[in-house]
């Protein structure tokens, strides 16, 4: 199980804006924020749930290769919704909502693509 995972954006506030619907849908939302003089580097700002901050985007621009990062989802209209606020938030479509089964046959997922061009799912693998 993952702790955290974090990635640089081109712009933090774009970012965050972004994120902030995306991630609503799965009940993941801005828990904190940091500063650039609170880290010595740049801001960041940490989305979870339940109090604890565990997908963490910062300043600094994007990674040269791209992020791929997948969230669960406990339902499949959970991946749907999760799909339409990223596309309404401006994120690019990377594969509807729909059924994955090359990784198992329960597998439903969609993927968008962020403003910087990470690769963001949210996967449900229960079956319907």
């Amino acid at each position: 199980m993952l702790d955290h995972i974090g990635f640089a954006v081109s712009d933090l506030e774009r970012s965050k804006v972004f994120y902030a619907a995306a991630l609503a849908p799965l009940g993941i939302a801005l828990i904190m924020e940091v500063t650039a003089e609170q880290t010595g580097a740049g801001g960041h700002a940490g989305f979870g749930a339940e109090g604890k901050p565990f997908f963490w985007i910062g300043e600094g621009g994007p990674a040269a290769t791209g992020v791929h990062v997948a969230f669960t989802a406990p339902l499949r209209a959970v991946v749907e919704a999760f799909h339409a606020a990223a596309l309404e938030a401006g994120g690019r479509d990377n594969g509807g909502p729909g059924l994955r089964p090359h990784y198992h046959p329960d597998y439903y997922g969609a993927f968008v693509l962020d403003p910087d061009g990470n690769n963001v799912e949210a996967v449900c693998h229960r079956p319907a």
